[in-house]
């Protein structure tokens, strides 16, 4: 990790070319009439394999950072640059394009749609950008295999344990093997036994995709797992611990 010289800026990995970049990313809103800087002017660099934790109180704008990192949000100045590409000069379906195909999105909730199985779930990234069925099929499986769901691949959501259900949604994220995974609290709804098996499967599948990993989240055990934990203190970056 090496540091910019500007204030609120935090590099990760090598400098020469990260595949995410943010520079001069500010956000506000307005509470009863007050003005808030959520995010002010912040820098941030991302490399290929590396994890990121953002911890801190709720309300001091972690998934505000995270939304806007994947292009869920925009911010009110700044730019986002992917790959040296400022994506944020794109349209809304042409970004949407861009966040299908090198983003992946693990939330608290899982998010996976009920009246489906758990693999039609895991292909639907796929099918939505127009992959053919057979070659979604077989990705989906590859990757649910991976993540221990070989065996529940035709189950509907319902059928499938709180685990099970996040270990889907993260199947899902990853099925199209993005260059970051973006996780909101991902095992804030599982007990302590899942949340540690969720925990280990995470940093398995980094190293093994070599994706950024940038996680939200108040468990101290994930983020310990993390090479860097910062926080955002007065709508600037800084160091965690």
């Amino acid at each position: 990790m090496a540091d910019s010289h500007r204030s609120g800026s935090r590099t990760i990995g090598e400098p020469s070319r990260p595949a995410i970049s943010a520079r001069g990313l500010c956000k506000t809103f307005n509470s009863s009439g007050a003005r808030i800087d959520i995010l002010d002017r912040v820098d941030i660099d991302l490399s290929a394999g590396q994890t990121l934790a953002v911890v801190g109180p709720s309300g001091i704008g972690k998934s505000t950072l995270l939304h806007i990192l994947g292009t869920l949000d925009r911010p009110d100045r700044g730019r986002l640059l992917y790959l040296d590409n400022d994506v944020l000069l794109l349209d809304d379906d042409h970004l949407a394009r861009i966040r299908n195909e090198s983003v992946g999105f693990v939330f608290q909730f899982h998010h996976l749609l009920a009246e489906f199985s758990a693999i039609e779930n895991v292909m639907m990234p796929l099918l939505i950008n127009g992959q053919g069925r057979g070659s979604a099929r077989e990705a989906a499986e590859s990757i649910m295999a991976r993540v221990g769901l070989k065996d529940r691949m035709h189950h509907r959501v319902g059928m499938l344990s709180g685990g099970e259900q996040q270990r889907g949604a993260l199947a899902r994220a990853l099925v199209r093997k993005p260059m970051a995974l973006l996780a909101d609290e991902p095992t804030g709804n599982l007990d302590q036994r899942n949340s540690e098996q969720v925990h280990e499967l995470l940093m398995e599948l980094n190293r093994e995709l070599a994706m950024i990993m940038v996680v939200v989240t108040h468990n101290h055990s994930l983020a310990a797992l993390m090479q860097q934990r910062v926080t955002i203190q007065d709508g600037k970056l800084t160091d965690a611990g």
